[in-house]
């Protein structure tokens, strides 16, 4: 018998669990909360006891649960009540909420769960548009030919703005792709409907080809209604072909104030490098009393940010501070990250430091940020604090704090923390490596370079400019200056870096010839130098002794390409002047600078003079530097080694005891090799080496060949007053020749020799390892604070110009 109804005034199960479903999905802006899912489980258990779900009367109570377990993101529970009927309507729901949780397999298999025969327009539109969101073209295509091909079923206005978003991310996409879709869409009739013309312009807009600007163009005027979208699109369409001209013509002539216009044509300005203009259209849109958002105070900070607008950025955040209480903290978190970077990039660290302690809200963002403010500061106690203080961590921060490390010159924390990273399972990135590689170039660990070489390899990042970058360098500073070669010519994209780090290698182990002609096939091959590029020409002409070429390259940097010479490239071209004698020339030259010489020039001249013998410039020239580095120890030192070669005793005493008597410490000599996995340090008159022993017993014996050969101390680089066998004593305990006696004494026969030192190597020692190394038939190579010295059969490549 059929159930009797409800008495009248008793509201029946059925419709009091449909008023409590639609309540819910009312309250959907509290889906993601715990209250909603325990609601809803609830009303679920009650469905399932009342044997209502499933039930043919009431299918709808199925359909709206499922919908509200896609909200809630308990997707498991909504796949389980769509298995036991695979119906379009929840297919459809399950297909947006699968591929909006990045699941598109997943999502597609809903799709295919339902038969053919069921499938709607609705539920292929949804396949489409998740496949347009995955970037997968082909498939999206395939599905909507599938469309067309069931014959029941007409594509509509959804359809093709699904289709022509994926049509977006078609390989190599033409502007004959563009006319068959466009093409396609007229004859269906949809060609009137916003949403596709909005796609249309973003598809054409996305194609490389001036025709295809034109198409969108025409397809834009053509619109008869037109929204923020369209202006949008249109607008950052011009800006990633770097037309921002056409850009702003477009924004000109959008009639209505909407916000994200304004902001893509703000962005669109800080992409291109175009500061000012970025913060006029701001100050217009404040004007024009066009509503500002998030999104408008991240554009115009980070603008200020990159250019140092101090002022115009304290402005803004004037501007913020009004406009804070209306700010969710989610809207709110990104400005503030925005405003800790603006104020450490202008060098106001305390600031930013006093937004981060205030923000409520931080995220892995914020941490990073004022992470990388106070490694761009130089505050490295402070960002390793900030570091172990994080509450959670992700590649990028890993990856500031290694390369704080390395710039910071604490190379052995950065390798130890890259292994402490990779030992916590988190996977470096190329730009990670490039850290760990770089300090492997400051220690002289060509094995450990090696073995993060052949990880990137390994890893798939041979293609990384980063990577190669940092192996070109490590090479070159670990002394193997053709593996450098090789891993240039080997790498499949160079770009400006990669040719100023093989042309600084070549000028650091004194190949300076070969280091110009690679400048000028640089310049032949279209690639554009930067003041960098100068520098590394500057140089590798200073190691090489090329003062007419040196003159050459300073000259042309500000007439053939615009590049107004700094402090860095006046220091080089002085140091060339005074290296060749010529410091009349080096003086000279400093009453042309635009600038008051600054303390590394007067060094240069101070080290010039050393060379010239003039001794009244060289005691200006420290006089100045006393100035302006007081606590310097090279200054001191420098004079003093002038005052003795000159035989002026009395005056380098002088300067020694002002030097102890201002608690000026001099920097003690360091020599390191690299020999059985582990590196060996030695100091000056070194005892405490477990071979140290073994090493001055070779060294003796080696020594007595040398002489033999030639070799005769150079006393007078000891640059005290004492008797010569002592000084002869000083000199042989130098710390380079005690290292290069380890590696002789050590390595495989054969094998060559190479030491890093901290200072200038000393003229006696230059002259004996050249002894040595026509004595011993073995290459050695030093590393000095300077450059490279390759020692082969009693010659150095440096030809005795250093």
């Amino acid at each position: 018998m059929p159930r009797p109804p409800p008495p009248h005034g008793v509201t029946s199960l059925p419709h009091q669990c449909s008023v409590l479903l639609r309540r819910l999905a009312a309250s959907r802006s509290l889906a993601s909360s715990s209250y909603f899912l325990r609601a809803l489980r609830c009303l679920h258990a009650r469905l399932l006891t009342s044997a209502l779900l499933h039930a043919p009367p009431h299918p709808h109570l199925t359909l709206r649960l499922i919908h509200l377990y896609t909200l809630s993101r308990d997707l498991p529970a909504a796949a389980t009540l769509f298995c036991a009927d695979p119906c379009p309507v929840s297919a459809t729901s399950l297909v947006a909420a699968y591929a909006a949780a990045d699941r598109l397999p997943a999502a597609v298999s809903f799709f295919d769960a339902v038969p053919p025969a069921r499938r709607d327009t609705v539920l292929h539109n949804a396949v489409i548009s998740a496949y347009a969101r995955a970037s997968h073209a082909a498939p999206a295509v395939a599905v909507f030919r599938s469309l067309l091909a069931s014959g029941s079923l007409r594509p509509d206005d959804y359809s093709f703005t699904a289709l022509l978003s994926a049509g977006g991310h078609l390989p190599n996409i033409s502007v004959r792709h563009c006319a068959q879709l466009h093409c396609s869409v007229l004859k269906s009739g949809a060609g009137g409907a916003l949403s596709v013309c909005n796609a249309l312009v973003a598809l054409y807009m996305k194609c490389e080809s001036p025709e295809a600007t034109r198409d969108a163009r025409k397809v834009l005027d053509e619109m008869p209604n037109k929204d923020d979208l369209t202006w949008t699109t249109m607008v950052v369409g011009y800006v990633r072909r770097g037309d921002v001209g056409a850009a702003r013509s477009v924004f000109e002539e959008v009639d209505g104030k909407f916000d994200v216009v304004w902001n893509a044509m703000i962005s669109g300005y800080v992409h291109s490098g175009m500061a000012v203009e970025a913060f006029e259209l701001f100050r217009r849109m404040v004007l024009e009393r066009v509503p500002l958002d998030e999104f408008t105070f991240t554009s115009v900070l980070s603008a200020c940010a990159n250019v140092g607008l101090f002022a115009h950025g304290k402005s803004v955040h004037g501007q913020i501070i009004r406009l804070q209480p209306n700010f969710v903290p989610e809207a709110a978190l990104p400005v503030n990250n925005a405003l800790v970077t603006f104020y450490s990039k202008c060098g106001n660290i305390a600031v930013a430091r006093r937004i981060f302690d205030n923000m409520t809200l931080k995220d892995v963002v914020s941490w990073n940020t004022i992470l990388s403010g106070y490694v761009e500061s130089s505050c490295l106690d402070k960002a390793v604090e900030v570091f172990e203080e994080m509450p959670y961590k992700n590649e990028l921060s890993w990856m500031v704090m290694v390369s704080g490390y390395v710039h910071g010159g604490f190379a052995e924390d950065a390798l130890k923390l890259f292994n402490k990273m990779r030992s916590e399972n988190v996977k470096p990135c190329d730009y990670t490596y490039a850290g760990a590689i770089a300090a492997c170039g400051e220690l002289g660990a060509l094995k450990h370079g090696k073995q993060l070489h052949g990880h990137i390899v390994q890893l798939g990042f041979e293609g990384s400019n980063s990577a190669g970058n940092a192996l070109i360098t490590m090479y070159a500073r670990c002394g193997a200056v053709k593996e450098a070669h090789l891993m240039f010519l080997v790498m499949p994209n160079i770009d400006s870096v990669s040719w100023n780090a093989m042309i600084s290698a070549l000028g650091q182990h004194g190949h300076g010839r070969e280091a110009l002609e690679l400048f000028d096939r640089m310049v032949a091959e279209g690639i554009y130098p930067d003041r960098i590029s100068f520098l590394t020409v500057l140089t590798a002409c200073n190691h090489s002794g090329l003062v007419d070429e040196g003159f050459r390259y300073f000259e042309s940097m500000k007439r053939d390409f615009g590049i107004i010479p700094g402090e860095d490239h006046y220091t080089r071209l002085i140091d060339l002047l005074g290296r060749a004698g010529r410091i009349g020339e080096a003086r000279d030259l400093i009453k042309t600078m635009p600038f008051e010489p600054t303390p590394s020039i007067w060094e240069a001249i101070l080290s010039g003079c050393r060379t010239s013998g003039d001794m009244e410039l060289g005691a200006h020239a420290a006089d100045q530097l006393f100035k302006m580095t007081p606590q310097h120890d090279g200054t001191y030192i420098l004079l003093s080694n002038t005052y003795s070669a000159a035989g002026c005793w009395v005056d380098a005493a002088r300067v020694r005891k002002l030097m102890r008597d201002r608690g000026v410490k001099k920097e003690p000599g360091c020599s390191w090799i690299e020999a059985g996995n582990k590196v060996h340090v030695f100091l000056v008159g070194d005892t405490k080496h477990p071979e140290a022993h073994e090493v001055y017993k070779f060294l003796e014996m080696v020594g007595a060949k040398m002489r033999k050969l030639g070799y005769v101390p150079d006393t007078k680089v000891v640059l005290h007053d004492m008797e010569p066998h002592q000084k002869e004593h000083i000199l042989f305990a130098h710390s380079e020749r005690l290292a290069v006696g380890f590696g002789l004494l050590n390595l495989p026969p054969g094998a060559t020799v190479t030491v890093l030192k901290n200072l200038r190597i000393c003229d006696d020692c230059h002259a004996a390892i050249m002894f040595m190394s026509k004595a011993v038939g073995r290459e050695i190579v030093v590393r000095d604070v300077r450059r490279f010295h390759h020692f082969k059969d009693g010659e150095c490549s440096c030809g005795n110009y250093w």
